[in-house]
């Protein structure tokens, strides 16, 4: 659909649910031309709220487990804060799928009691059902069901089963080389003109995305929903598959939003952009997984939870729940936010609210935290003086114009912003995360997460600034660090701070020499005085990595204990290519030792100045010729102490490298390995052989 139409049917729609005109049975898929819909009522205003099974259940969800999971919404509140929606996802139906009347049969083992049973179920405790199936036709070992030259007939048993919302993917679509517009345009017609009448909410969910799946033509892409999926659907994604089944990564949640961001423009009341589900418990820690909350509130998401909901944590909840964020997702404007300045590790993101407010987000994408800051002019605000509510924590302060916000690796800060009125309030000040700047007298490398080491001497630092309006008076910083380590002020604190004023507070901390790897936290308390307010105080946290005891002699280090890996899918696999399957393998020849990881992939070892040199065979494994005649191209970087010692260039399939490096003087290696600019799709990678002289 060109553009300027787009616009103008937007225009008219005004955001209402399109339905057909007279009713008719639905064409069989690709079989008949497309008409125009009309408009009708809309099923859901703001961004839907639900669970799903796919992430955390796997293919094979069964009876008994949505039953106890719709059972778990109710009982831990979430129902209640708006997660309403209770969604079956694939592989519901019988191994055949129709029975010889060419009606959808549930699997019998699964679901015993049958779809409608499930759905009476689910209503019974206030929620609502969501069903699955594929606008392609069934080809069994593409997908677990298809709906193709069935779409009136499977619409209008989802009806009677008295279902409330239906995803249709497209993964049989692709396998028939569909044009996705023209089918899922008839689902959505075949949808609306169910007999029972039913309000049915469309998620449309078109997973093909190049090059991670391949190449595609931009038609058959989740990339080009946007042009036609605001007038057929609720929802539509905008990208590929947020993760893996168990398996969702922080990398993957910021490519998805990114993607997601492209067309800010056709999302509003009662459709929205789907960057897919949140993902809290499947492989990102609370603060990436906050951020997730954070963004996909911010972009007027759909908020589908895609976790093993019984199993999550009371933090997870607390996320999950936070009125103020939720407010900022269900905002009636609908409104999707937008990047403020240029991209890049850290960003500020603005969404305009329906009472003129500002949402704001200070992101955080790299590696160690940082104060980040925006001027309310840059969001649209104009004024002397503006109040600020954190969505997180529920400080409200007062700022003279400037946004900021000490955030941590992998963090977001999330501000509802408007104009102050009254009497100044409680002066938004900044009170910064602990930050290791230097080891052994040594600066860290800029954005690198701090690693420390048994009998190091680290600086630490802590900047405080008054973005207020009034004065703060006597701030002061005290630093605590776990038993045995001892830490010692480097600084005197000023008199006051006042309006723009910042002082950073600096602490020498030393480690004793058998400080135990592994994480260790580092918290100040920061405190000051405010005339008519008091004393208060902020508590801020970091936490530092404790390196393991460096590698000693020859030694095969990919049997030495690394600080940290990182895989683009599954985990780093030692002496195997990713995931196990195989040994590693190169143009034929295989390798005993080494590691197996997807791009892009990051390996840290701590090698403590102990070791001369590195020597490793790098290239892609064998296995990605199994896969197909796509991808597999990547690049491979040595990192010592944030300075490159070795750089592949691009590598394809046909190509190795040998390694060969000088570690002297060097504290902590990274072992790097990128996508080559063009996705990660099949780019399965070795570090075979990977020795180390220590």
């Amino acid at each position: 659909m060109k553009r300027h139409v787009l616009t103008a049917l937007l225009a008219l729609t005004a955001g209402l649910l399109i339905v057909p005109t007279p009713a008719h049975a639905g064409p069989a898929a690709g079989t008949a031309a497309v008409t125009a819909p009309a408009p009708q009522q809309v099923l859901s205003p703001t961004p839907y709220m639900g669970w799903n099974t796919y992430f955390g259940l796997g293919g094979d969800p069964t009876e008994a487990e949505v039953k106890s999971t719709a059972d778990y919404l109710v009982s831990s509140g979430l129902r209640d804060a708006g997660y309403q929606y209770v969604w079956i996802d694939g592989n519901w139906a019988a191994p055949t799928p129709r029975n010889s009347a060419g009606q959808l049969v549930a699997n019998p083992d699964h679901f015993p009691s049958g779809m409608a049973e499930l759905a009476r179920y689910i209503h019974a405790r206030g929620l609502k059902a969501g069903i699955y199936t594929d606008a392609g036709p069934y080809i069994p070992g593409k997908c677990g069901l298809g709906s193709g030259g069935y779409y009136q007939r499977d619409a209008d048993q989802f009806a009677v089963w008295e279902f409330d919302a239906v995803k249709v993917d497209f993964l049989c679509g692709i396998a028939a080389d569909l044009d996705p517009k023209t089918v899922f345009t008839e689902f959505a017609q075949a949808l609306r003109n169910n007999t029972s009448g039913r309000p049915i909410l469309f998620n449309l969910c078109n997973p093909v995305t190049s090059p991670d799946w391949g190449n595609y033509p931009k038609e058959q892409q989740s990339t080009y929903s946007w042009t036609y999926a605001p007038a057929i659907a609720q929802s539509w994604r905008t990208y590929t598959d947020v993760g893996f089944v168990g398996d969702i990564k922080f990398k993957d949640v910021l490519r998805n939003y990114d993607a997601n961001a492209r067309h800010p423009e056709v999302a509003g009341p009662g459709h929205f952009n789907d960057p897919d589900y949140l993902g809290p418990q499947l492989g990102m820690t609370d603060e990436e997984f906050r951020t997730q909350m954070t963004l996909w509130s911010a972009a007027a998401a759909p908020l589908v939870i895609g976790s093993d909901a019984r199993t999550l944590s009371q933090t997870s909840v607390d996320i999950l729940t936070d009125p103020d964020v939720l407010a900022i997702n269900q905002d009636p404007a609908v409104v999707q936010a937008v990047r403020v300045g240029p991209a890049g590790t850290t960003e500020t993101w603005v969404k305009r609210l329906a009472n003129g407010d500002r949402a704001v987000v200070l992101l955080n994408r790299g590696d160690s935290p940082k104060i980040l800051t925006t001027k309310a002019s840059s969001v649209g605000l104009s004024g002397a003086r503006f109040t600020l509510k954190n969505a997180w924590t529920d400080q409200v302060t007062e700022s003279a114009g400037t946004i900021s916000a000490a955030v941590a690796a992998h963090g977001a800060a999330l501000f509802r912003v408007g104009p102050a009125r009254g009497l100044p309030g409680v002066p938004h000040v900044t009170a910064g995360l602990p930050l290791v700047t230097q080891v052994g007298g040594d600066p860290m490398p800029e954005g690198t997460a701090p690693v420390v080491a048994g009998g190091d001497e680290a600086r630490v630092e802590v900047t405080v600034r008054n973005d207020g309006v009034l004065p703060v008076l006597a701030p002061q910083v005290t630093l605590a660090a776990p038993a045995a380590w001892t830490v010692r002020p480097l600084s005197r604190a000023p008199i006051l701070l006042a309006r723009g004023d910042s002082a950073t507070f600096a602490f020498a901390v030393t480690l004793p020499a058998a400080a135990a790897p592994g994480d260790a936290v580092l918290t100040a308390t920061t405190s000051y005085d405010v005339i008519g307010h008091g004393r208060l105080r902020q508590a801020t946290v970091s936490a530092v990595v404790v390196a393991p005891a460096p590698p000693d002699g020859e030694v095969i280090l990919s049997h030495h204990q690394w600080i940290s890996a990182t895989s683009g899918w599954m985990s780093p696999t030692i002496d195997r290519s990713v995931g196990g399957g195989s040994p590693i393998s190169m143009l034929g020849q295989v390798y005993p030792t080494g590691i197996g990881v997807a791009s892009p992939s990051t390996v840290r070892y701590y090698v403590g100045d102990k070791c001369s040199g590195l020597t490793a065979t790098v290239g892609l494994d064998d296995a990605v010729r199994n896969v197909g005649p796509g991808g597999a191209t990547s690049t491979f970087q040595v990192i010592g102490d944030g300075r490159v010692l070795f750089d592949s260039g691009v590598l394809t399939r046909d190509d190795i490298r040998q390694v060969d490096v000088d570690l002297t003087g060097v504290r902590v290696l990274d072992l790097l390995v990128g996508d080559a600019g063009d996705g990660g799709y099949n780019d399965r990678t070795n570090w075979a052989g990977l020795n180390a002289t220590c």
